[in-house]
């Protein structure tokens, strides 16, 4: 979904959101309903690992680029209230899908879903209007690596590409270790409704803030706040009231992240080159957030099952840069143990 950012952003740059949003409405509700029907593993990817994906991104990319033309003072606000929608989903659906698929067949779910997208893509297509006339120019490669020349940019890029590294690990890791750790499987099947309704709050409240205190100085807060939880909370969590209280918390930091990126990307960018500037750092931040699953699952399986090596990384990502208590007063390598598993890190001095 990430990935289609430079092409999608281009089109939006020069034909605007009305056929983008059509398109991909198309293709996100056929994807689902033929993820429906499909029974082989091939069939499964082409559908809802290709096609639905590639709709989400024209729908994803062109709400976005469009919000950001209408405001400016409260531009983090209005993401936040926007990107609050997602979380909303994230609520909704994974309740939903447990629900429905003993009652009804994985079938009939999927095509449950796929008809309550396609009611509120209609929505979407009758109402999202960008301020700005489409600004046609002819495609030129470099335009979508010529952002990266910008000191600005490119740090923020970088720095979204290491938060997306470790973003992802708890919402997907964090049922199979609270399960692991005694939590009922009912219980545990709530955590990621539990965290998608926190973030609703975490992309509402810091964009307020933002506009009012400075939208790098609440995301550099934002991220430090989210890679301390998983290091402070999560990883010496062993029981039901811990992982729930830490569950809601995450939710809350990377919501914020999710809401306020693109609000970065405007305040050093011309409005009219919004689409190309957002669909390039989201298409390289994307290549972190397809890899991070896997490199957690194989420090999960390097562990024999334990997830210390994958809190480790997830907590130390995010943040960016931290202090590790190296005792001394210097920048270098520090070595130290933990659960009888032998560690190395870098520990800036940052004073």
């Amino acid at each position: 979904m990430f990935a289609g950012g430079p092409v999608i952003g281009k089109l939006y740059d020069n034909y605007g959101p009305r056929y983008l949003l059509i398109t991909g409405t198309i293709l996100h509700v056929f994807g689902l309903m033929m993820t429906s029907i499909s029974y082989k593993y091939y069939q499964f990817i082409l559908a809802q690992g290709i096609v639905s994906p590639i709709g989400a991104s024209m729908i994803f990319y062109p709400a976005l680029s469009t919000a950001m033309t209408w405001f400016f003072k409260r531009r983090a606000l209005a993401l936040g209230v926007i990107a609050s929608g997602s979380s909303f989903g994230g609520v909704i659906f994974p309740i939903m899908v447990e629900q429905l698929v003993p009652q009804v067949g994985f079938g009939w779910t999927m095509r449950i879903c796929a008809f309550l997208i396609l009611c509120m893509m209609i929505i979407a297509n009758l109402t999202v209007h960008s301020r700005t006339p489409p600004n046609p120019r002819p495609l030129v490669l470099l335009e979508f690596v010529r952002p990266l020349k910008e000191l600005p940019f490119a740090l923020i890029t970088l720095g979204s590409f290491f938060f997306f590294f470790g973003m992802f690990l708890p919402i997907n890791y964090i049922i199979l270790q609270a399960i692991r750790d005694g939590m009922s499987a009912g219980l545990a099947g709530y955590l990621v409704p539990i965290l998608n309704a926190v973030s609703l709050f975490g992309r509402i409240i810091p964009g307020y803030v933002a506009d009012k205190v400075g939208r790098f100085n609440v995301m550099v807060t934002m991220c430090f706040f989210t890679g301390i939880i998983v290091l402070a909370l999560w990883m010496p969590a062993a029981s039901n009231a811990p992982i729930i209280l830490f569950t809601a918390l995450y939710g809350f930091g990377s919501g914020a992240f999710i809401s306020m990126s693109p609000s970065l990307i405007a305040q050093i960018s011309d409005v009219r080159q919004i689409g190309v500037r957002t669909g390039s750092l989201y298409a390289i931040i994307s290549v972190a957030a397809l890899v991070s699953n896997p490199i957690g699952g194989a420090l999960v399986v390097g562990m024999k099952g334990t997830y210390v090596g994958l809190q480790v990384f997830c907590g130390h990502v995010p943040g960016g840069w931290g202090h590790d208590a190296c005792g001394e007063d210097r920048s270098g390598w520090d070595e130290f143990e933990e659960e009888g598993l032998s560690w190395r890190c870098w520990c800036w001095n940052l004073r």
